[in-house]
């Protein structure tokens, strides 16, 4: 069992940055792939970015160049830093841990965090 708890979202405005931290329990994180999610109102979740046991990431188009996933092993935390940010952008961001193999669909991943709102003024 693994518990996924994100901090740092907060309101920003547009062209500002914001860090992401999801904190992890349990002494497998290096075992698991783990990703990003966001959700905005009346929205599907979307993918946003995982980076893999493997050291791999892989990002959706939207964010490309923009964000940057990054993750601690030592800590059990992964990282999502947010540059350049739209107010397209807003939503609640969900960390997610897998198993299996992290893509970015929302059937591989076993556990999620309860999510941290982003919001960004124009």
């Amino acid at each position: 069992q693994v518990q996924l708890a994100e901090s740092g979202g907060g309101l920003v405005q547009a062209g500002g940055s914001l860090r992401l931290s999801c904190a992890a329990s349990g002494r497998t994180f290096s075992t698991y792939d783990m990703g990003w999610f966001r959700q905005a109102p009346g929205k599907e979740r979307e993918f946003v970015a995982v980076f893999r046991r493997t050291s791999t990431t892989v990002y959706a188009e939207s964010v490309k160049g923009r964000f940057t996933i990054s993750r601690d092993n030592a800590k059990n935390t992964v990282y999502l830093q947010m540059n350049s940010l739209k107010p397209e952008d807003t939503a609640v961001y969900y960390c997610a841990a897998s198993y299996g193999l992290g893509t970015a669909r929302k059937a591989d991943y076993d556990y999620w965090g309860q999510g941290t709102q982003v919001t960004v003024s124009s």
